[in-house]
């Protein structure tokens, strides 16, 4: 099996816990979600539980027990014999947060610890890096472990997410399997609660909800047009499948890409957006601000071989597809995942 759905029912016994940090998050709910769909009940979500907009993604949801972040590691001593796998969702992920402390203690430092934990105890590991590690891009965008400690990310985010991928490198002692993946610019349901820090998609359509139009950056760079800054975007669902075939099919230790192979513009998604709303497109261009100019991306994109290599062989979805579904069975729905 390469990529089946029916290649994600079970991993190793079906009657043990599979643990989900950060899973009241975009990213965590919606692996719980997938989970609950394909009949695995017997998870165990790990979160601060603090933020009532982000509870609410776990409406509705299956699972055996919740336990916060800060005493999850008592739990897991006590219960470790019963654990499958754990999926580390959970992360600081605001770009815009430049205290160092805070991604020390919750990115760099918590992670540690659970890798430590999960090779203490002989349980598979997999983890959220991020496509922030990569920078300006300026060593490219391949997932390769060679060039790990040369790459440049721009804030402090992206900073604690590759000091912990260099540290897991150096590593003796591992769990019997682990991958951490570079996710790219994900969107889909389940971000509501995420402010400024949600997907281009689902401020487009707030926008365009109360305005008609849609403000894009200007670009700054000779060789991209004004909306023509280019970006990885993968939806959601598709992240949530293809972890859990690596969860399934216990490999190859390693970090992997995880976005679409496929660079879209924020013209081409916001023209998406207007689509599936049934409007025409309306777009103004505004100056990018002068404070984040110099560190500004204007191409990101996945290289897939590695996953591909590894079997994974579904189609991921496409721009237009995903922002269809989105928009319409979610957004306008005000629904979850």
């Amino acid at each position: 099996m390469t990529g089946g759905q029916e290649s994600f029912l079970y991993f190793k016994k079906n009657i043990d816990m599979i643990v989900i940090t950060g899973a009241a998050g975009f990213i965590g709910s919606a692996l719980t979600s997938k989970l609950n769909s394909l009949g695995r009940h017997d998870l165990v979500l790990a979160d601060d539980f603090g933020n009532e907009e982000k509870l609410k993604n776990l409406n509705k949801k299956k699972f055996l027990e919740q336990t916060h972040r800060d005493v999850f590691f008592d739990w897991l001593d006590k219960n470790h014999g019963e654990v499958e796998t754990v999926f580390h969702i959970g992360a600081r992920t605001d770009t815009a947060e430049f205290d160092m402390s805070v991604f020390e203690r919750l990115n760099l430092s918590y992670s540690k610890k659970m890798w430590e934990a999960c090779a203490r105890y002989q349980i598979p590991l997999l983890y959220a890096s991020s496509a922030a590690t990569y920078g300006m891009g300026e060593h490219g965008y391949a997932d390769s472990h060679d060039n790990v400690t040369q790459l440049k990310p721009l804030n402090p985010y992206g900073v604690s997410k590759n000091d912990f991928d260099k540290w897991v490198l150096s590593q003796k002692q591992v769990p019997p399997f682990w991958a951490g993946f570079k996710f790219f610019n994900v969107y889909g349901p389940n971000e509501y609660h995420k402010g400024r820090m949600a997907s281009v998609i689902m401020h487009a359509y707030h926008q365009i909800e109360k305005t008609g139009k849609m403000k894009l950056f200007r670009s700054h760079h000779p060789d991209f047009s004004d909306g023509g800054q280019m970006r990885d975007f993968v939806y959601v669902k598709d992240v949530v499948n293809m972890l859990l075939f690596f969860a399934a099919h216990q490999r190859q230790p390693g970090l992997y890409n995880l976005g679409t192979g496929k660079a879209r513009t924020f013209r081409d998604l916001t023209n998406a957006t207007f689509a599936a709303m049934g409007r025409k497109p309306v777009i103004e261009f505004i100056d990018t601000p002068e404070d984040i100019r110099d560190k500004y991306q204007y191409y990101t994109q996945a290289d897939m071989n590695k996953v591909r290599d590894y079997g994974y062989s579904r189609t991921f979805t496409s721009l237009e597809a995903g922002v269809d579904d989105y928009v319409k069975n979610y957004l306008m729905q005000s629904r979850y995942l």
